[in-house]
């Protein structure tokens, strides 16, 4: 392999690796969370990927899906007549609410997964 294409190769893995880092980090922990409902299936595992998948849902949709989503649905709602309103009120809910809610929602359930292993832990099992 000459030099040039070895350094485009290098290059190339380190601008995908930064480019989603995050969708990675969120897989590994979907990975981790499958493991775990299959190893010892829980509410806690449950919520940890359900957790996790939300995430990773949540950083796609506002890497990718925003914009022609937002004008998929203005087409929709808005043809011969403006409506600026309607169309504040579709852009600040897809642009800004459906984000947040996701991410405080996915962040949630992995948060509310630890703290009922927490809680679980040191409780004797019922028979």
């Amino acid at each position: 392999m000459s030099a040039d294409l070895q350094q485009n190769t290098i290059n190339t893995i380190y601008l995908i690796f930064s480019h989603n880092y995050i969708a990675i980090a969120y897989s590994i922990g979907i990975l981790i969370s499958i493991f775990l409902a299959v190893k010892k299936p829980s509410r806690y595992s449950v919520f940890l990927l359900l957790g996790f998948i939300i995430l990773l849902f949540s950083f796609e949709y506002d890497k990718h899906i925003i914009v022609p989503f937002r004008e998929q649905t203005m087409n929709s709602f808005i043809t011969a007549t403006p409506h600026y309103k309607l169309g504040k009120i579709i852009d600040i809910v897809i642009a800004d609410v459906i984000p947040m809610a996701t991410y405080i929602f996915g962040w949630g359930l992995v948060f509310a997964s630890i703290v009922y292993a927490g809680l679980k832990i040191g409780k004797k099992p019922n028979k």
